[in-house]
């Protein structure tokens, strides 16, 4: 199953398609999950787990509706993680692997933002770790493959520095060292190269600005975006020299 990444808060689409190559792992997972329901709840609709809806969540609207299938309303709660029929509360292992595959539908999660998401749904921790050590094995979770397909899209979809870079990494739980490998692949002739543009693209909107308004507004964006003092100071103050400005007696913006 191959589908396309869009990344929170980021406009650009980047990254590979989520599940980091492990198609068979991941189908393996929603038939485990199917064949399980489909033991306690009887027959199902044509549908699915793989119907259009996604994991079954079309099915369970169809059952509810009475306009397909045979599964009764209690077999399509169950789906989504409400009590079976008789008020026992579902599996915990079985909740958490439901939660896991919502969370991960067209966009990757790191582990510690599913960790937490079970967390938060009271989702014992023995079988949040059963389920998590599950979804690593068949490459569902995958903070390395996120952590480079982040660094790819934000640098060049946004701009940012890896400076920037890992502070985001780091708020979504990743390792240090898997963020240092992740951001190691821009260098720093990238980087500036990066910065250059950014400024070029800013700086028509700054002219009819005093020079050091101007200096001081450029070095500001590259320097929310990650970039350091040393170097913004040196993109921006080529770029004004470029277009004649004398940067001799230029203020220090920072």
């Amino acid at each position: 199953m191959t589908r396309r990444t869009e990344w929170p808060d980021s406009p650009e689409p980047g990254g590979p398609a989520s599940g980091y190559g492990a198609a068979d792992g991941f189908a393996a997972e929603r038939g485990a999950a199917a064949d399980e329901d489909g033991a306690r709840s009887g027959p199902r609709s044509r549908g699915g787990p793989g119907a259009r809806g996604g994991f079954g969540e079309g099915a369970g609207r169809r059952g509810r509706s009475g306009t397909r299938g045979s599964g009764s309303p209690s077999s399509s709660r169950a789906g989504e993680g409400e009590p079976r029929g008789s008020g026992e509360p579902r599996d915990p292992v079985e909740q958490a692997r439901g939660i896991c595959l919502r969370l991960l539908t067209g966009t990757p999660r790191t582990r510690k933002q599913l960790a937490d998401a079970l967390r938060k749904r009271e989702i014992p921790d023995e079988a949040a770790e059963e389920v998590l050590s599950r979804f690593e094995d068949v490459g569902l979770i995958d903070d390395a493959a996120f952590a480079g397909a982040w660094v790819e899209s934000r640098h060049h979809g946004r701009g940012l520095a890896r400076r920037a870079l890992v502070r985001e990494l780091r708020t979504k739980g990743v390792d240090s060292a898997v963020i240092d490998e992740a951001v190691g692949q821009l260098d720093a002739d990238q980087e500036e190269e990066t910065a250059r543009e950014l400024v070029a693209r800013k700086l028509r909107s700054t002219r009819g600005l005093d020079r050091d308004k101007r200096l001081r507004r450029l070095a500001g964006m590259l320097a929310r975006k990650g970039y350091g003092e040393g170097m913004a100071l040196r993109v921006v103050r080529q770029a004004l020299e470029e277009e004649g400005e004398d940067t001799e007696s230029l203020d220090e913006p920072f």
